[in-house]
């Protein structure tokens, strides 16, 4: 798991520093949610969901945001993709693009929604659109994230928890 502390830090340096260089926050990808994907398509069991959990717990150490949602967040979608690449015969690359929009869908509306006070808003409709982009522009970007994490464990030497291959 290494691997993905050093993932996560170079993925939390850039989530932090990059939206100071662009005019909206927004089009910067969820980087983290993406290596959360990529734990619950690859790697099984209780350390994988230990990560997920401190990828969150990072993430919100980093944001600001109410510390431990993230957290919670995470570790759903972490629970949630790896229930789908249970059930799912031979879970892809596909697959893991259509569970990191999911899963910036989700962890947009819990953020909102405890932002909020758990109770809907009028302001919901403003901010469905940036959500709905910020979801696109981070599963456009999850496939090469998937890549060079599947690189960077074949060199370092790390095997997959699952039998079945990922591609």
């Amino acid at each position: 798991m290494g691997l993905f502390t050093i993932a996560t830090l170079i993925a939390l340096i850039l989530q932090t520093t990059i939206p100071r260089l662009l005019p909206f926050e927004i089009l910067v990808p969820e980087l983290t949610l993406i290596l959360v994907v990529d734990l619950g398509l690859r790697y099984h069991g209780i350390p994988a969901a230990l990560a997920a959990f401190a990828i969150g717990y990072a993430t919100d150490a980093f944001s600001g945001n109410q510390l431990g949602l993230n957290a919670v967040l995470f570790t759903a979608v972490f629970i949630l993709t790896y229930g789908l690449s249970r059930a799912v015969f031979s879970p892809g690359r596909v697959l893991g693009v259509m569970a990191v929009f999911g899963g910036v869908l989700f962890c947009a509306l819990g953020t909102y929604l405890a932002g909020a006070g758990w109770t809907g808003s009028e302001n919901a409709a403003l901010v469905t659109p940036a959500i709905l982009i910020q979801a696109a522009l981070t599963a456009l970007c999850a496939p090469a994230i998937f890549a060079m994490m599947d690189g960077a464990a074949w060199m370092t030497g790390l095997r997959r928890s699952s039998s079945r291959e990922y591609s």
